[in-house]
């Protein structure tokens, strides 16, 4: 049976070809009763449209933008390697991804930035920052401006309006759990966890999950408060030799954030306790590195190459109004240990 056209979408709405190309790329100009009359006959004839096609015959190109972090890690290296093959993967589908840069620490930078952003400019923005009622209101703005919005590798709950692209990090937090209550076998002792900061909501839903499996798997095991190290090298030095010189009894250590160059340093320069297990996240070079040479013992990592393109699917989806395979944009967690690097 042939797809129905938008011809025969026109007749089953009962409007004019025109009204339904007004519609369908929505612009001005149409009741809102009209404008459902045409969503219900999409849904009665199971009218999918042919976007390739649409785009073609418009000389349409998707303009997107990824706002990351501007500070330059092993992580945001692969982040910014991802959007550069995809860039020139899907160029055939006519999307066009640039990059923009803001300080992670300032939410009113990334505020200004993302409110500089228009409708003329781009359809769609991939946002990685943390959370915080500046960056709430720019993307409740930026929605109202019918800019398309995900939020990347960092959640955003509070702003209804975009959709996360990333992991479940507190399944992740509870990944990490299991593993440091397996990994310790039977000792007793203390827990030390490590991050950047405790604003970034990825890291308070880590810690949520790991706290979960330990006070129910692992009581024998005390879990320290949060050490934040604001990505500060120093700050990292004197934090883990005060840590792991007033905690002799350390079994375990879990880096929550995902650059942890600095904190893996000044741990083994410090020398920690002898089969100390530590577990981190994301696989970089330097995690790789740490996993063969035995200084990590596991890290819990996500598809990067699959980040990028589940959030460009997404916003070119949310552009042009069509759903997508929700099972195919899921973020898995995956367990990297030493044996199994691929």
């Amino acid at each position: 049976m042939d797809k129905p056209t938008t011809k025969d979408l026109a007749k089953a709405a009962g409007v004019s070809l025109a009204t339904v190309d007004r519609v369908l790329n929505a612009r001005a100009g149409v009741r809102p009763a009209t404008v459902e009359r045409v969503r219900q006959a999409i849904k009665e004839i199971d009218f999918v449209r042919d976007m390739a096609a649409a785009n073609l015959a418009r000389n349409k190109v998707y303009r997107l933008v990824f706002l990351l972090p501007d500070h330059d890690d092993e992580f945001i290296g692969l982040i910014r390697n991802a959007i550069a093959e995809a860039n020139m993967s899907m160029a055939h589908e006519r999307v066009n991804v640039s990059i923009v840069r803001a300080p992670s620490n300032d939410p009113h930078r990334i505020a200004k930035i993302l409110n500089t952003l228009s409708s003329e400019q781009i359809d769609g923005v991939a946002i990685m920052a943390p959370e915080t009622p500046q960056v709430r209101d720019s993307i409740a703005r930026l929605d109202a401006k019918g800019i398309a919005v995900v939020t990347f590798v960092s959640h955003q709950p509070t702003a209804e309006s975009a959709y996360f692209v990333g992991i479940n990090n507190r399944a992740a937090g509870r990944t990490v759990g299991q593993l440091m209550a397996r990994f310790t076998g039977e000792r007793k002792g203390e827990i030390l966890v490590l991050t950047e900061t405790m604003q970034a909501r990825d890291s308070q839903e880590r810690r949520l999950g790991f706290d979960t499996i330990m006070a129910k798997y692992a009581p024998r095991l005390g879990v320290r408060p949060s050490m934040e190290t604001y990505g500060d090298p120093a700050r990292t030095a004197k934090i883990v030799k005060t840590a792991l010189e007033s905690q002799p009894s350390i079994v375990g250590i879990y880096l929550m954030n995902h650059d942890f160059r600095d904190t893996m340093h000044a741990i083994e320069k410090q020398g920690a306790p002898q089969q100390t297990i530590i577990i981190g996240h994301e696989l970089t070079p330097h995690t790789r590195a740490c996993l063969i040479d035995g200084s990590m013992d596991a890290v819990i990592t996500q598809d990067v190459g699959h980040l990028v393109r589940s959030s460009i699917r997404l916003l070119r989806a949310k552009a042009t109004h069509v759903d997508t395979v929700a099972s195919q944009e899921r973020i898995r967690i995956e367990i990297i240990l030493r044996e199994n690097m691929p």
